[in-house]
């Protein structure tokens, strides 16, 4: 599974899959990413990674045409991914996921049928952004895939759990957003005065687990460090 590379700029490029995400999608990646990172440290800017791509910034035009003419010829065998399962609880009751009413509606199911889809998968983080700490996760069900907002919310809390499109995530600070909540974490998702300030890493898995109203505000310190071991 070859990639093609498209130059965008001078000095910005993007090694592009045209495939679907998977876990040997990532693998593949993965392997580029850490070829690019250890033979072109001393030329490279930034790598940025999506579902489906790598954006590269060079410092200059030179070193994008030479690493693009490598790519030709560039052969990478898979990474392993991490075998890391992180179970995450989230409490799915509308005092939480502020959506979950309307989006239990909008796909005719009952909540004990959309908390069974979002809990019975695992969801692999590819990579973060948006937001810091956020997991870009992949692996949610069909059934449970809605467009997001037209009209974004202004404030989604911390730990919340959503659905857009295609994929769920967990907005890791408040802060504005399209996607439809249908639940919260009491987990932190980012800490800045951590090293590494989020606990999970790309290539790692994601396990929803539901808990209840009542087991979410009696969260502990102790609960965080056993679900974070």
């Amino acid at each position: 599974m070859k990639p093609s590379y498209q130059h965008i700029s001078p000095t910005l490029g993007e090694l592009v899959w045209n495939a679907e995400p998977t876990d040997e999608l990532l693998s593949i990646q993965f392997a580029y990413l850490n070829y690019v990172q250890t033979n072109f440290s001393s030329t490279i800017l930034e790598v940025r990674q999506g579902f489906t791509r790598l954006s590269l910034l060079w410092k200059n035009l030179a070193s994008q045409q030479e690493f693009a003419r490598l790519v030709e010829t560039l052969y990478l065998n898979p990474e392993p991914l991490p075998e890391k399962v992180w179970q995450v609880p989230v409490c799915y009751h509308p005092e939480y996921g502020q959506d979950l009413e309307d989006f239990v509606k909008s796909k005719n199911l009952s909540v004990a049928e959309v908390i069974q889809l979002h809990t019975q998968g695992l969801y692999r983080i590819h990579f973060f952004g948006f937001l810091p700490g956020f997991f870009y996760l992949n692996g949610l069900s069909p059934k449970l895939h809605l467009p997001r907002k037209n009209v974004p919310a202004l404030a989604v809390p911390a730990g919340s759990v959503a659905i857009g499109g295609k994929q769920t995530g967990i907005y890791p600070i408040q802060s504005p957003g399209g996607w439809h909540s249908i639940g919260r974490s009491p987990l932190p998702f980012f800490d800045p005065k951590q090293t590494p300030p989020v606990w999970a890493k790309p290539g790692e898995q994601i396990q929803f687990v539901s808990i209840t109203a009542s087991q979410f505000e009696n969260w502990k310190d102790a609960d965080t460090k056993n679900f974070l071991q």
